[in-house]
């Protein structure tokens, strides 16, 4: 009998051990991954490219980037794992789609866009700004030129 009960309290404890960690890892995965694991999965894919600036949607799951050169730069988080994406000029639609909130669509499928949820006002639109700011038509061409240069 004594047997009984203490095989029955390890199962108890193993089964309230295994429920802990779960909600543990999926509090995790909810909040997304932290900011120094988005650094390095964006250099790991993008390694030439130098991040000054980065913010992440108020879910956690989406990081967009300012990058050293003007250009932006953006993430989504799936599970562990990141996909990264270099913005090229003339290849996104900014919409505002409330006060803290962008609709966001990528002219080449390569990534996902979506309407993308910040935590203030302010985020939303340093975001945008990047993302219209790394539209440059001057840079496009074949012979970048830069403005008020002559040619």
């Amino acid at each position: 009998m004594l047997w009984t009960i203490t095989i029955a309290c390890l199962l108890l404890a193993g089964l309230i051990f295994r429920q802990s960690f779960r909600n543990r890892n999926e509090a995790a995965e909810m909040a997304g991954e932290d900011a120094g694991l988005a650094i390095v999965e964006f250099g790991r894919a993008f390694p030439e490219e130098a991040i000054r600036a980065m913010i992440s949607t108020a879910n956690g799951r989406t990081v967009f980037l300012r990058l050293h050169d003007g250009k932006a730069g953006v993430m989504h988080a799936h599970g562990h794992h990141y996909t990264c994406h270099l913005i090229e000029p003339g290849a996104v639609r900014v919409a505002g789609a409330g006060p803290k909130r962008l609709s966001v669509q990528f002219s080449n499928a390569s990534f996902e866009g979506g309407t993308f949820e910040f935590r203030d006002e302010k985020q939303a639109a340093e975001v945008s700004l990047w993302l219209l700011g790394s539209f440059m038509p001057g840079m496009a061409g074949p012979r970048p030129q830069i403005v008020g240069q002559p040619n």
